[in-house]
């Protein structure tokens, strides 16, 4: 029945109110009954503010409140704000009887406030501290005396609480009732009293309180009619108010109470106490003779302090006379300021845009005036703000673009310091973690990487090791490798090399060959694991490092060719006497090109002498007589590689007489015995003279040409000159050859491999030089190209 009731009364006294304030903070106000029973529906927040009902699923829709009590509830699936416990309004600490609620809803966080009035209900009946009292009236007090009594109490408030007090029917007392409640009822005397006619009365006094129904109390008074002792002390008013601040130290006088009695004697000694005990009891005490109040123990300006005093005389027939004590603590800034959070989100997204509530706050002060008045503010520089909401309610919010790879989390110390003087604070450390977005692509240490790899190095051969770095966390900042799709070289990247994609390791998938591959690039990938992903790359160039791998190659001899090699020369040769040149290549590069010429076997020790460099076969003296006709040399030609790898080729040098001599025109000047005559020799003087014109100016037209493509050629020789270099050839994948004649008309035609632009050339001196397009230019020769 009383549960009916409760949904019938809340039906009745609900009401509902929609406001708006800034910062977007909606509020509600409801009523509600007290002692409603549990579940009782109060209101449907999500419809009287407005939401969408589906819109809120999962969202977390829940209310809080100051208090550790959770009185009221919420739905979160269907808004209904319920009872969820039994509420006594004379139990909460508002005065307004009215519960601040904060209706949340995450994702994002929004904030309403709620205000729950509670409607106090007739539920206490007025009550007296003593439900009996007596009274010692002497008999011969006058019709017209006013006697004090107790006030009763009631702890509902407005209309159900004490109205009016009745006193039981008799024929000696009537009850006056002052305007004001809260001065004391008194009993008046209207007829004297007689001891001898009766000697007590008992009196029934009633508080009734304005509740529909009515409720009451009653308190039993007992009246002994004594004798004599007819004066009762006074006070010199019946309320007394003292201002004091609560931080008095103990001991203090607040107040000398002062009351007299005409009587003489005991019937005027007065004795001072308090009408009843109470939590004023411990903190206040009196002296019982002069009537002085002191602090008993520290005081406190959020309780209310009020109390009864009575005075009573030393009579055989004690008389009393009460009064009422009202102490008014003055606020003194004795307490901080509080600071909860009611709602946080403690991770938040690196990407989150500026002006997101990350925190709710609450902050309050028990002291009152400026002494309560708080502000609150962070200290020390961080991303985020702090926005005052409506009434003692702040928001955390961002303020600048967040990075995690800067700073990962934020301690945030929140101050609120309050406007008392001295001024009172209290700091509060708010830790908010960054979360990692994928913003951050891989990047590597350098846009070029250069390696190096041995020809004929295996399949699988471990060339380079990329490595890029991603300041991104987990998976974000989990960095596979790929090959970009692309060619080299004319052919797919991934047919010359593979990459591991997780430690970038990058090995060879074929055997590489100097003479046909000298270097080639590609580029490399790094992608993270992020959504969606983010990358970087590397252009990587590989240079194929020669390998001394071919041995030497003879060329064929203008004469005849094969292994096996024959040379004429006269019997009259002098010393000096070029035979051949050995001709030979190397199709490595480098020293392991650079060729060294040998005479490892002859038939005649001593004869034959070979120019290392050049591979020129000369004679070392005159041939003799017991010299043989045919000589056998056997030639060794051998590169400078590491390990070095040679070739040998056999040479028969025929000696020849000199009436057959069929190359002496050319291998060395004719020796003739005639005499010239004196016109044969102006005409021979004549001929020379022209041929050293004629050949003056040729050679002079030779150099220029000759200078125009290098500034190293060197002047002829003026007996035999040499058309063979002091090195060897320079092989390489493409060939150019050069066409170079010596000044000798009996000289070989010899052909030179040229460097390709921006190779490697090695000179005879074993000295290396880089040009853009060079010819390997002969020591004692020109080149004509």
């Amino acid at each position: 029945m009383k549960g009916l009731r409760g949904h019938i009364r809340i039906v009745l006294f609900s009401t509902f109110h929609l406001y708006f304030w800034k910062f977007a903070f909606a509020h509600l106000r409801y009523s509600v009954l007290e002692e409603s029973i549990p579940g009782t529906i109060i209101g449907n927040v999500i419809k009287d503010l407005g939401l969408d009902i589906k819109n809120l699923h999962g969202r977390g829709l829940r209310v809080i409140s100051g208090s550790k009590q959770q009185l009221l509830q919420v739905n979160h699936k269907t808004g209904a704000l319920f009872v969820n416990e039994i509420i006594d309004r004379e139990a909460l600490y508002n005065i307004e009887c009215c519960l601040p609620l904060e209706a949340i809803i995450d994702d994002p966080l929004q904030l309403y406030r709620v205000e729950i009035c509670i409607i106090d209900i007739n539920d206490n009946a007025p009550a007296f501290t003593d439900e009996s009292a007596f009274l010692n009236i002497g008999e011969l007090t006058v019709p017209g005396a006013r006697f004090p009594l107790e006030s009763a109490h009631d702890l509902d408030i407005g209309t159900n609480s004490v109205s009016k007090y009745e006193i039981s029917p008799n024929e000696y007392f009537i009850l006056q009732t002052p305007n004001d409640l809260s001065e004391s009822t008194e009993l008046v005397l209207k007829k004297a009293l007689d001891r001898e006619v009766q000697p007590s009365i008992q009196l029934t006094l009633t508080a009734f309180d304005g509740g529909i129904p009515s409720k009451s109390g009653t308190s039993v008074i007992t009246v002994n009619v004594l004798d004599i002792n007819d004066n009762a002390p006074v006070f010199t008013s019946p309320v007394y108010k003292v201002s004091v601040f609560e931080n008095v130290p103990l001991k203090t006088s607040l107040i000398k109470l002062n009351a007299t009695d005409p009587d003489e004697g005991k019937n005027a000694e007065i004795v001072y106490s308090f009408s009843a005990k109470g939590s004023f009891y411990d903190t206040f005490d009196i002296d019982s003779l002069t009537g002085e109040i002191t602090v008993k123990r520290p005081l406190d300006f959020e309780s209310k302090n009020s109390f009864e005093l009575r005075a009573e005389d030393r009579g055989q027939i004690p008389m009393v006379a009460r009064c009422k004590v009202i102490v008014e603590v003055i606020d003194v800034n004795d307490n901080a300021p509080e600071i909860t959070v009611s709602s946080l989100t403690s991770t938040v997204m690196e990407n989150t845009q500026t002006g997101t509530v990350v925190a709710l706050l609450t902050v309050w002060d028990k002291d009152s005036g400026k002494n309560g008045n708080v502000r609150c503010y962070i200290t020390g520089k961080t991303p985020f703000t702090l926005r005052p909401s409506h009434h003692n309610y702040y928001t955390l919010t961002t303020n600048e673009p967040l990075d995690r790879e800067t700073a990962p989390e934020y301690n945030v110390s929140i101050t609120a310091s309050d406007d008392g003087s001295p001024s009172l604070s209290t700091n509060f450390v708010v830790t908010i973690y960054i979360a990692d977005v994928n913003d951050n692509a891989p990047v590597f240490p350098k846009p070029v990487l250069t390696a190096y790899l041995n020809e004929n190095s295996p399949p699988g051969s471990t060339i380079i090791t990329v490595s890029s770095t991603d300041p991104d966390l987990g998976e974000n900042g989990q960095v596979t490798y790929a090959l970009m799709e692309e060619t080299s070289q004319g052919v797919p990247v991934s047919t010359l090399v593979s990459v591991n994609s997780a430690t970038g390791d990058i090995r060879s998938v074929q055997s590489f060959d100097y003479e046909q591959v000298k270097t080639f690039h590609f580029n490399v990938i790094a992608k993270d694991g992020g959504s969606p992903s983010l990358n970087g790359n590397v252009t990587v160039h590989v240079y194929i490092l020669d390998v001394n791998d071919n041995a030497p190659v003879m060329l064929p001899s203008f004469a005849n060719g094969g292994e096996h090699r024959s040379e004429s020369i006269p019997y009259s040769a002098e010393a000096g006497y070029l035979v051949n040149r050995i001709r030979a290549y190397d199709a490595d590069a480098g020293y392991n090109a650079l060729l060294s010429h040998y005479i490892i076997e002859d038939s005649v020790t001593g004869l034959f002498g070979i120019n290392r460099n050049t591979g020129e076969i000369r004679t070392k003296r005159l041939l003799r007589e017991e010299d043989s006709k045919q000589q056998e040399l056997v030639i060794e030609v051998k590169d400078n590689g590491e390990p070095a790898l040679s070739t040998t080729t056999t040479l028969t040098v025929l000696v020849v007489d000199t009436a057959s001599e069929p190359l002496s025109d050319f291998r060395q000047p004719s020796r003739k015995e005639d005499n010239f005559s004196s016109f044969n020799l102006y005409l021979l003087i004549s001929i020379v003279v022209v041929s050293v014109i004629f050949l003056t100016t040729l050679f002079a037209f030779i150099l220029i040409k000759c200078h125009k493509r290098d500034d190293s050629y060197h002047s002829y020789g003026t007996h035999i000159v040499s058309s063979y270099p002091d090195g060897t050839l320079v092989n390489l994948q493409k060939q150019r050859y050069d066409t170079c004649l010596t000044a000798d008309r009996g000289s070989d035609i010899l052909l030179f491999n040229t460097v390709p632009n921006g190779e490697l050339v090695i000179n005879g001196t074993g000295s290396c030089k880089s040009s853009k397009w060079n010819s390997l230019i002969l020591k004692d020769s020109c080149c004509i190209q």
